[in-house]
């Protein structure tokens, strides 16, 4: 199991230890014992670090979660979708069945299960998502509306979110979803043809300009909502950096980038070629990142802001996010799946929102899906940052993107050093 690992900045050596994501200055010294102990196993690791300083406090004893508490649910309000995107998890937004609309009762069901879950003062989020949501606005209005009352007469904190594909957008979202400081994420998967090509309507018509022109509104008034630009990167897409730039002119309060690793129907999967492609696109966007920031400019670059802030927090995670753990997907009849990726998923199924989460079914998961019991991430320096990768690409495909995502910590790690010595009130920022 491999417990360090060592980068070099313009600062210098440094060591990341894992058990808790601490990173170190070190001296050429240091460096050339731990090369050692990286080249051997007759390297006792744990009594060298201890000897040299380093892992006096240890973060992580269980890594096996048990009895998380439930704080977040999503929404699939509809199991229909008006766009026919080439890589679908939701393939076309019926998730392989009948298109499907959730009912009052089951949207009712499932805010009093994430409600009563919480005690005063706790925060909690509700999703909604398809399909594309905004084919079923009412019901979404009604239910933001029923959960906010909720949780104000329970004295909890909620948040909300949706995320569309903008092409139903209307002026009328922009007030209701700024009302309710709602996180609103915007499919959008390149500039102009690039997005049409990989999000076209069902009959292949383009989309990128409805989309823009119906999210415009939401942009221009958004001050406590948030309205962030999501790209699925496929081997068609790959211009990352003037995505980003232009997303970023455009005035989305953040912009991200996800490879597409794991299709149903298997088109526009990344292969390792591509991935090599996307990394070097990452780390150019990142280097522009630094640049603005010593600058003072803003420049929202969701990925990088996310490994800075999971450094600075020290994050050490079992597992890569709370599917299956504190937050799960509600499919239109009310089944509990272990994110919105499995609705409908018996691989992912874990009860239902009328009688709750199956105790059974969620610790049997949580121990399948820790970090520590899968191969090979038990022996990868990245593994309590990565958390082990998105459950249900590996099911699905396996880990075709390990070398990316090490590469792109490799990097991520230097720029907080360097950040850190420039720009130090980033990381305030970024623990607020």
């Amino acid at each position: 199991m491999t417990d360090f690992h060592l980068f070099d900045t313009e600062e210098g050596p440094h060591v990341l230890l894992v058990d808790g994501s601490q990173v170190f200055a070190i001296d050429e010294e240091t460096r050339r014992e731990l090369e050692v102990a990286c080249a051997t196993a007759r390297v006792d690791v744990t009594a060298l670090l201890s000897s040299l300083g380093f892992g006096a406090k240890r973060f992580l004893s269980d890594p096996v979660l048990v009895d998380p508490p439930l704080r977040a649910l999503s929404l699939a309000v509809v199991e229909k979708c008006n766009l026919g995107c080439t890589y679908c998890y939701a393939q076309g937004g019926s998730f392989g069945g009948p298109a499907r609309e959730m009912s009052w009762s089951v949207i009712e069901a499932s805010v009093r299960r994430l409600l009563d879950s919480a005690s005063t003062g706790d925060r909690v989020n509700l999703a909604f998502l398809g399909g594309e949501p905004l084919l079923n606005r009412s019901l979404i209005r009604r239910a933001t509306e029923y959960a906010a009352q909720l949780a104000s007469e329970q004295g909890v904190k909620i948040g909300f979110s949706i995320t569309t594909n903008g092409t139903s957008l209307n002026p009328d979202d922009a007030e209701f979803f700024e009302d309710y400081a709602f996180a609103v994420t915007v499919s959008l998967d390149g500039i102009g043809e690039v997005h049409d090509r990989l999000r076209p309507t069902k009959r292949g018509g383009g989309t990128y300009q409805r989309a823009i022109a119906r999210v415009s509104p939401l942009l221009q008034r958004q001050r406590r909502m948030q309205v962030s630009a999501r790209v699925t990167v496929t081997p068609r897409n790959l211009g990352l950096r003037a995505t980003l730039d232009h997303f970023v002119a455009l005035g989305f309060h953040s912009v991200g980038f996800s490879p597409m690793l794991s299709a149903p129907s298997g088109r526009d999967e990344l292969a390792p070629s591509d991935l090599d492609v996307m990394l070097g696109e990452m780390i150019a966007c990142a280097q522009e990142f630094e640049r603005r920031t010593i600058a003072g400019d803003r420049y929202p670059f969701a990925n990088a802001l996310t490994a800075l802030r999971e450094i600075h927090r020290g994050t050490h995670r079992p597992y890569p996010c709370g599917a299956g753990v504190g937050y799960f997907g509600v499919s239109a009849s009310g089944g509990l799946f272990a994110c919105h990726r499995f609705v409908d998923d018996p691989r992912g199924d874990m009860g239902h929102v009328d009688t709750g989460v199956s105790g059974e079914r969620q610790r049997r998961w949580l121990a399948e899906r820790s970090v520590d019991r899968q191969e090979p991430c038990r022996s990868c320096w990245a593994r309590y940052l990565c958390g082990g990768g998105c459950h249900y690409e590996v099911i699905n495909r396996g880990r075709p993107a390990c070398d990316f995502i090490r590469g792109w910590l490799d990097y991520a790690l230097g720029a907080y050093v360097r950040l850190s010595e420039r720009v130090p009130h980033l990381f305030a920022d970024l623990s607020a």
